[in-house]
């Protein structure tokens, strides 16, 4: 009887490099094709609106969000003085005659302010509309 001796076989090598570069493809696709949802810069409590409609401009508005509580205007998710405010807006109705203002305010931001809003935008001169953003009833 003859006994055969078996040779262990060695586990065949992974090349990890090859693994490594399809890795960093696969999460530099991923970077790419992901959309980021942006996120407002203050919680607000829209005021709500049985009459409201949708805009139906088709400029992107300048925004002015109207905070409760200092600082009280934000140029997008910058907060603004109202003399930079004046600034921004004047510098906005003379690149484009045709700028509209939005204004977001919270339910219990100051109605001052909210006027004082609508006042530098005329002293800017913004010849168009100001629009407020509003929810419906019942959202």
């Amino acid at each position: 009887m003859q006994f055969l001796v078996r040779k262990r076989r060695q586990a065949p090598p992974i090349i990890i490099i090859s693994l490594i570069d399809i890795l960093i493809v696969l999460l530099i696709f991923l970077m790419v094709s992901t959309t980021f949802r942006q996120q407002p810069a203050l919680k607000l409590a829209l005021p709500e609106s049985k009459q409201g409609t949708a805009g139906a401009s088709t400029d992107a508005p300048l925004v002015v969000t109207v905070s409760k509580q200092e600082p009280f205007f934000y140029v997008g998710a910058r907060a603004v003085t109202l003399d930079k405010l004046r600034q921004e807006l004047a510098a906005s109705a003379a690149k484009n005659p045709q700028v509209v203002v939005a204004i977001r305010a919270d339910t219990d931001s100051p109605l001052g302010k909210i006027v004082n809003v609508m006042d530098v935008a005329k002293e800017a001169g913004v010849k168009s509309s100001v629009n407020l953003f509003t929810k419906k009833a019942g959202q």
